[in-house]
């Protein structure tokens, strides 16, 4: 680890006094981005990383040669608000005679404008608005967004009252700007870094990333090449381009063209048209081997080769065009390029945002762009009774690692960044430049936040009985009668989480439980954040239920220490799998046999319990206890996976738990304050 003890921490500080662990991570990430290189911050909740990684970032981009930009990425549209409100004291200490920090804070476009045509990709912002006024007001709007920070609420509000398109002014004013808040998907995801980017004006060779929560984003790149395809999106795909074969047939006589109709693309679309009814015909039958194949297996899913998906296709295309396969796909890639021209009307409640014409370009394209590659994995099972074909990228650092290779470096933090070596592999970090990697100390007293470790319980499969889920119950009723609060219960899947509750009946009358629901709104969890705040004004008592990984143990905010206590139930692992065999064997060929079991099974499961832990912790005044109930956590293969200065007490039965919960709330009463 490198010392950074000689070096400042410069102008850009946003706290008055600097916490030790921040005034560490600034000076780092100094040091790793004067040299082009990557700090991987492995920062508790508390320590002030948003600040220290901004510090550092500015002091490197405001000294450099040449101009610099940074692109703060998130996963979560609730960080923008802090990142936005620590650039504002940044700026509010700085020196007079340095320039103040200009920001641009942007979403996507469906969240920033009123109405998008889901055909044209167009907004109705600007609608009845004069022509030759449209620009004055981008102007206008760009200057007010330049002029100081602001949130991107307050900039979609600003672009109503201008009756301007906010989206289109903020895209605009990134140019001229510092830092650039926005998500990961613009610059790892593929087909929206390639419109955003160049349209941005921004050059990754100038510019330092710094990701927040990066412990998500291995899985968000992998997310944005997974791609599905049932039987019915070929029949879709048919109707879709006959529909689309019809709009353009009657504009092309309302215009007269019937001369031009070949210039027009009328005889592409009928040979796409002919095409895709042979594929919906022959694709039929290869789909139901598959389900045939499946099965008599037993198994779940299975692995299919991407050369066996893609092959057929083609395959199908050349026969029916009668010509022989030249081995370049050259009709299939022509299919593929009419598929993307596809446009249709979509019913406004239609779950999917894209049409199925577009997803199953998408799909083909993905297979050939890695047909020789190991690095992706094609997988068929079974949605209820149809089979469904499956994309996944084994290895985010295929897509990442060229990005880092060309940016100018970056600073890649979270809470739950370990071990940051893992990251530094998946995500294929340039180890010709220089990486630092540091698990920071937590500001945290550990008296303040005790973490049990139940060592009479487990959910290991084996060892399920009736007396193990009622231990577990006697744990869970020691801790929440004990506790004067609200308690956090996170289980690793929905149906264990329902076995351990049953109908609740042992459970004391007087607590409210509040379950996680799948795919729950933004709204909706924002609203049980509500609900707990009211609860306690309230004096009264709330099990908040939900799943490791789940919306309500990830990504949300407990404000006003509103949790006295998490419970922790089993491991996370993930469960056997023909994706999770492949991406076993795929790291086992780069790591070796160790780290492949690290990266794929143990750390991941860690990881999920470590984020669900740090809910109720969000400044260093908070309060709470974490019992963690699952005995495999104290074995080596899995407490080697938790961050080193973590403290563990073991408890050995619910009596135990219960009386070291009972004297924890003795010392600490009261919840922290708001002010505090």
């Amino acid at each position: 680890m490198v010392h950074a003890d000689n070096f400042g921490t410069g102008s850009f500080v946003a706290h008055e006094k600097l916490r030790s662990a921040q005034e560490q991570m600034i000076k780092e990430g100094i040091i790793a981005l004067e040299q082009r290189g990557f700090l991987f911050a492995a920062a508790p909740t508390g320590i002030g990383k948003t600040a220290a990684s901004l510090a550092a970032g500015l002091e490197i981009s405001r000294n450099s040669e040449s101009p610099k930009q940074i692109l703060f990425l998130t996963g979560r549209q609730s960080q923008h608000k802090i990142v936005v409100e620590t650039i504002k004291k940044i700026n509010s200490k700085l020196d007079k005679t340095i320039p103040y920090v200009k920001v641009v804070d942007i979403i996507g476009r469906e969240s920033m404008c009123e109405d998008v045509d889901r055909i044209t990709g167009k907004c109705s912002c600007e609608d009845n608005i004069v022509e030759g006024s449209k620009q004055k007001r981008r102007d206008d709007l760009k200057e007010i967004i330049l002029k100081s920070p602001k949130h991107v609420d307050e900039i979609i509000k600003r672009g109503k009252e201008k009756k301007i398109c906010s989206w289109a002014a903020a895209r605009s004013a990134v140019n001229e700007c510092d830092i650039l808040i926005c998500d990961y998907n613009h610059v790892f995801i593929e087909n929206v870094s390639e419109s955003s980017l160049s349209a941005m004006k921004i050059d990754l060779e100038n510019t330092i990333l710094i990701i927040d929560e990066a412990h998500n984003l291995p899985d968000r790149i992998r997310n944005g090449l997974e791609r599905r395809a049932i039987m019915k999106i070929f029949r879709d795909c048919r109707f879709e381009i006959d529909e689309y074969l019809g709009s353009r047939e009657q504009a092309m006589k309302k215009l007269d063209l019937s001369e031009l109709q070949d210039n027009y693309g009328i005889s592409e679309i009928r040979d796409s048209l002919r095409q895709m009814k042979k594929l919906e015909k022959e694709m039929k039958k290869w789909y139901k081997k598959k389900e045939s194949d499946l099965i008599k297996s037993g198994k779940k899913d299975m692995k299919i080769s991407t050369s066996d998906f893609i092959g057929e296709i083609d395959s199908i295309l050349n026969e029916e065009l009668n010509v022989k396969n030249d081995g370049k796909f050259t009709i299939l890639k022509k299919l593929i390029n009419q598929l993307h021209k596809v446009k249709v009307d979509q019913d406004e409640d239609d779950d999917e945002k894209d049409t199925a014409s577009t997803r199953l370009a998408d799909l083909l394209s993905i297979t050939l762009e890695y047909l020789h590659s190991t690095a992706l994995v094609l997988v068929f099972d079974l949605l209820g009774e149809e089979g469904r074909v499956r994309s996944f990228l084994l290895d985010p650092g295929v897509v990442s690692g060229p990005i880092f290779a060309e940016t100018n470096g970056a600073i890649l933090m979270s809470g739950t960044l370990f071990p940051p070596e893992m990251y530094v592999d998946l995500l294929e970090i340039p180890r010709t430049r220089k990486i630092i990697m540091t698990e920071y100390e937590s500001p945290f007293l550990s008296d303040r936040r005790p973490i049990l470790v139940a060592k009479d319980v487990t959910t290991k499969y084996t060892e399920r009985n009736h007396s193990n889920t009622e231990k577990i119950r006697e744990h869970i009723l020691a801790v929440i009668i004990n506790t004067p609060g609200h308690v956090a219960f996170f289980s690793p899947s929905y149906a264990l989480m329902g076995d351990i509750l049953g109908d609740a009946n042992w459970l004391p009358g007087h607590i409210r439980i509040i379950e996680e629901e799948k795919r729950m709104s933004k709204s909706r969890v924002n609203g049980i954040v509500d609900e707990l705040l009211n609860e306690r004004r309230n004096h009264r008592q709330v099990l908040l239920v939900g799943v490791l990984s789940g919306k309500l143990a990830e990504g949300v905010d407990y404000p006003n220490n509103i949790l006295d206590a998490v419970i922790c139930l089993g491991l996370p692992l993930a469960p056997p799998s023909a994706r999770q065999d492949a991406l076993k064997e795929y790291y086992v060929e780069r790591f070796g046999n160790s780290k492949a079991w690290r990266y794929t099974s143990t750390q991941p499961a860690i990881n999920s319990i470590l984020q669900a832990l740090g809910r109720p912790i969000r400044k260093s005044a908070d309060r709470a206890i974490v019992v963690l109930l699952e005995k495999r956590i104290l074995l080596r293969q899995f407490r080697n996976c938790l961050p080193i200065n973590i403290n563990i007490f073991e408890s050995p039965d619910y009596n135990r738990t219960g009386r070291l919960t009972k004297n924890f709330f003795k010392r600490n009463p009261e919840p922290a304050t708001e002010r505090e």
